[in-house]
């Protein structure tokens, strides 16, 4: 029920307040589990990939967001199950692996998980080099992950910002990888920076935007799926 809100309510109210354009579309798999891995701008990145996607797309939120009492906590809860939200604890010395646990879980039942590789919003515009969570959860699963680029929605909402304002967006999904020749090597440190880093390469050709951090040293990271703040 909730879904068919955000399909049939949600996504025209979107449409007739920021006039999006999105393309690639077809991009996304019409069946069977996929990843869909974005740039990250803004708060309402969120709600514009899942109301953007032909598919359901899952995303972590923090759990707070599906507790609050009272009639301001029930319209975040519907309005977040509504986008697919799953809620996770991060506070608990387990949070990075159930947030895992719960993206392997979705993606095993052939759904759709968002993930934002770099970690974080993006706080000056460029795209910083990406956690590897991505591609083990890629590898782990073993389906196709989908680049997208989003543009403008910094502008919708801003970084401190508390409410959204009109402002054009646009939301592009591009091609689907896959990595047969990293297959089963999900344990492998530096076949997870590899295909993390092409899951990278290929969001920047998206979004245009200027790299930050990717050639400086780094160690290999686990990485998790980040949450929506």
């Amino acid at each position: 029920m909730f879904y068919l809100v955000a399909r049939f309510v949600l996504r025209p109210l979107f449409w007739l307040l920021f006039r999006p354009r999105v393309r690639g579309r077809g991009n996304v798999p019409a069946e069977g589990a996929f990843i869909i891995a974005s740039n990250h701008l803004s708060f309402i990145d969120s709600m514009v990939i899942p109301l953007s996607a032909p598919r359901r797309v899952h995303y972590l939120a923090k759990a707070e967001y599906f507790t609050t009492p009272g009639i301001g906590g029930w319209l975040t809860r519907t309005l977040f199950s509504a986008l697919g939200a799953m809620p996770v604890e991060r506070e608990t010395h387990r949070a990075a692996q159930a947030a895992l646990d719960t993206a392997l879980g979705v993606l095993r039942q052939g759904g759709g998980f968002g993930i934002y590789p770099e970690g974080t919003r993006s706080r000056d515009g460029r795209l910083a080099r990406g956690k590897t969570g991505v591609a083990w959860l890629a590898l782990t699963a073993g389906c196709p992950v989908v680049p997208v680029a989003v543009r403008g929605t910094d502008r919708i909402q801003p970084v401190g910002s508390r409410w959204p304002r009109p402002h054009r967006f646009s939301v592009v999904f591009g091609e689907p990888l896959t990595f047969p020749d990293h297959a089963g090597k999900a344990g492998n440190g530096r076949a997870r920076r590899e295909v993390t880093d092409r899951i990278m390469e290929a969001i920047a050709d998206l979004s245009g935007q200027e790299k930050a951090g990717w050639g400086a040293p780094r160690g290999v990271a686990s990485g998790t799926p980040p949450t929506a703040p």
